[in-house]
């Protein structure tokens, strides 16, 4: 059960660089650094917003907007931080 527990805390760290290298590709193509023409780069756009949006929806709902600021990531981010802090001091140790 441990072995579970560990994979489910690789995921949500996996979770955690899918979001911020969200939050870093969304600046850099609304700064014009990267062009969203190139086949590469829309294709990981495409990807991490398929992957992240799912989760930052529901949270854009309950935040309002703070002048173009999303703060959505970082909420999400405390959520998992939360989470993995609740599985390791609480539920790890009780599995045998």
């Amino acid at each position: 059960m441990r072995a579970v527990l560990d994979i489910v805390i690789i995921i949500l760290d996996l979770y955690v660089w899918l979001l911020i290298a969200s939050a870093i590709l969304s600046w850099l193509i609304a700064f014009n650094v990267v062009n969203t023409r190139n086949q590469l780069v829309a294709a990981v756009a495409e990807f991490l917003y398929r992957i992240t949006e799912p989760v930052l929806r529901p949270i854009r709902g309950f935040i309002p907007a703070f002048g173009g600021l999303d703060i959505s990531p970082i909420i999400v981010i405390l959520i998992i931080m939360f989470i993995q802090r609740v599985i390791t001091y609480y539920i790890y140790p009780n599995v045998i």
